[in-house]
């Protein structure tokens, strides 16, 4: 698995520890590694997975891989590539790829990259099995709306989306791991019910905390400078023409896509924003040494 400390590798870990898998967790750093070992972790490859002697020690004796790409990074349609070869020369059986919603939308920049190594991954000679989830729903953006009353997003608020939890892609991650056989060849698109604006989603937020919410757009630069830093466009001119095609996207076109997969893979209904919303405010409360402020 690779980068097994980020937003997956948190949530898929501990089913896979349960499940009594032998696995490999990748990470870059020492830090993540000393996570993962308090876990119970045991088997960890450290290092930049872009240098072809760590890929190598990665991939070596393993049957299945999970790939998560390098969110951001320059070199993601390169690495995505290398892992690919690495995989198919060191007798990898299956591999596992965590692509993106509608990686045909050539003008994200990140979804070309992921469409890329999808076709790569399909005349690679390999089982495959590609999840491909819409946005993920976030606790990040929710704190905002927790503790300030301000929901934001970076693109225009009228705009329809459609999410994912985490935790429901975890979850379907683990059964495609553990019974691959039963998931070769698949390409399936991961959704949870429901489509939203920015309105919408502050709706929900305030039902759920009993305070005014209110939809916000941060303009793009703004969002840039918040998220790379005062010179992101000088410092991160990739990171930053990423992030400029996300709102620019998003606000000419809807995002929006069907839970009918996603149900089926889960056997029950996939958690909605409302319920994703209740957890992580519940969550919130309860670390907060007075509570949230009200509105």
């Amino acid at each position: 698995m690779t980068a097994a400390n980020g937003n997956q590798g948190k949530l898929l870990i501990p089913r896979l520890l349960a499940a009594e898998v032998d696995f490999r967790a990748c990470v870059r750093s020492e830090e993540s590694a000393r996570t993962l070992r308090a876990t119970g972790v045991t088997d960890i490859v450290v290092g930049d997975m872009a240098q072809p002697d760590v890929l190598a020690r990665a991939m070596r004796g393993v049957e299945k891989v999970y790939y998560v790409g390098p969110a951001l990074h320059p070199r993601e349609r390169d690495m995505g590539f290398a892992s690919i070869d690495a995989a198919r020369a060191a007798g990898v059986r299956h591999f596992v790829f965590s692509s993106a919603l509608h990686a045909i939308i050539t003008d994200l920049v990140q979804h070309e990259i992921k469409r890329d190594l999808e076709e790569c991954l399909i005349s690679s000679g390999m089982e495959f099995t590609i999840l491909q989830p819409a946005n993920y729903m976030l606790r990040h953006r929710l704190t905002p709306a927790f503790e300030k009353g301000v929901f934001a997003l970076s693109w225009a608020l009228d705009r329809y989306q459609s999410m994912v939890d985490l935790g429901d892609v975890a979850e379907v991650a683990a059964d495609v791991l553990v019974e691959s056989d039963r998931h070769a060849g698949a390409t399936y698109e991961l959704v949870a019910p429901g489509r939203y604006t920015a309105h919408d989603l502050a709706r929900v937020i305030a039902e759920v905390t009993g305070r005014d919410i209110a939809a916000e757009r941060i303009d793009s630069e703004t969002f840039l400078k918040a998220t790379l830093g005062a010179d992101s466009a000088t410092q991160f001119p990739y990171q930053a023409r990423l992030l400029r095609a996300i709102s620019e996207r998003y606000s000419s076109h809807d995002f929006i896509g069907n839970p009918n997969v996603l149900t089926w893979l889960l056997g029950r209904r996939p958690t909605t924003f409302e319920q994703f919303t209740r957890r992580e405010f519940a969550a919130f409360t309860a670390s907060a040494p007075t509570g949230p402020q009200g509105g």
